[in-house]
């Protein structure tokens, strides 16, 4: 992430997304891409999806479930793929509306 949402999301005179489906999502799309690089080998993955902030609140309910029952395999300040096992994290999300790919 840049600065440039997060000014936008402090700046007064940033319009509120209007919602463009049943479910009150934006029109924004997003993509996060990784790679991941391990002994010579490299794995790609791709999230997608439409309208990121009502992706992230599952996902940070789902993180604050799993901090509060001793799901969490890490402590302090660590990546999400360090304190989850990734999939297991994922499938337990609600119907998100997000696409995968691995490559």
């Amino acid at each position: 992430m840049n600065l440039a949402p997060l000014k936008d999301l402090r700046d007064p005179k940033t319009p509120t997304p209007v919602a463009t489906d049943a479910q009150g999502r934006s029109s924004q799309r997003f993509v996060m891409d990784t790679v991941v690089r391990r002994n010579g080998q490299a794995r790609h993955a791709s999230a997608s999806g439409r309208d990121i902030y009502a992706i992230t609140a599952p996902l940070i309910v789902e993180a604050l479930r799993r901090i509060g029952d001793g799901r969490s395999h890490a402590t302090g300040v660590v990546a999400p793929g360090e304190a989850f096992d990734a999939r297991d994290f994922l499938e337990a999300l609600p119907a998100l509306s997000l696409s995968f790919r691995q490559q």
